[in-house]
């Protein structure tokens, strides 16, 4: 690990393409991630961006084209990123509570079934403050609620101490007051960390992230969050009305269906 990374990108995609039984996933993807930046990448449903984000961690190798974290491949850069996959049902009735499911971020496959030390529970607890999840540390983590879980999913991430957070649709399901909380919550770990969220919600992601990428298997646009019309539309394959943030686009015409879209 390269030991000053003060001057490094925090993230260099070069020439990435990921193929999924022989159907392109991603193509050319090109681009860096400066470190603090909060970088929302947008895009249709099956556009790549949770396969982006699984190549940056290293569950998805790419085909082609290389990824660098702070200089290093993902592999060997593991402990420096958080991510906060989609949220999906579990049982609510799994007795775990929320410091446990917290603590979970906190192995690695270098301490893999060693026991917790101190060090451990410490960040542990440090993770859930930042959260403001530690009055609840003793609760099954089945009895709160989408926004809160959110958040012990967040404070899992940050356990491990990273200088990149890595999210996938955190909002999806939570409702309009538990989103704007964890947007703020997200604003103030920018502070300290490179921060890169997924998300399929245009106006609200573009209220809140420094900078924004637009991906359909292919890189359309990457830096400013003024978007033309022309841009939302390649990215898309479809006429798009940003109507209010918060809302979800609207097409504006009867429009041909095309891979990797689902707008």
């Amino acid at each position: 690990m390269k030991s000053d990374i003060s001057s490094l990108p925090a993230i260099k995609i070069a020439d990435v393409w990921v193929n999924y039984d022989g159907e392109s996933a991603l193509e050319a993807v090109d681009f860096e991630i400066p470190q603090l930046d909060f970088l929302g990448i947008i895009g249709p449903n099956g556009g790549g961006k949770t396969t982006l984000l699984k190549t940056l961690i290293g569950l998805v190798r790419p085909a082609r084209g290389s990824i660098s974290i702070f200089g290093n491949p993902p592999a060997r850069a593991y402990s420096l990123m958080g991510y906060v996959p989609q949220a999906g049902t579990f049982d609510r009735q799994y007795p775990i509570n929320v410091q446990d499911a917290v603590m979970m971020g906190r192995l690695s496959s270098t301490r893999m079934f060693r026991p917790y030390g101190k060090s451990d529970r410490e960040q542990a607890i440090k993770a859930l403050e930042q959260v403001g999840m530690f009055e609840l540390k003793s609760r099954q983590i089945g009895k709160l609620s989408g926004g809160q879980v959110q958040r012990v999913l967040i404070a899992r991430a940050l356990a491990g101490n990273p200088k990149i957070l890595l999210l996938d649709e955190p909002t999806s399901s939570v409702d309009s007051e538990a989103e704007k909380g964890l947007y703020e919550l997200l604003h103030e770990l920018n502070a300290e960390r490179t921060i890169v969220i997924v998300s399929h919600d245009i106006g609200v992601i573009s209220s809140h992230v420094k900078s924004i990428a637009c991906l359909n298997r292919k890189l359309y646009h990457h830096g400013s969050k003024d978007l033309t019309p022309e841009v939302i539309e390649a990215v898309y394959g479809c006429p798009v009305d940003l109507i209010a943030h918060g809302t979800p686009h609207r097409v504006l015409k009867k429009h041909g269906y095309r891979r990797g879209n689902n707008a």
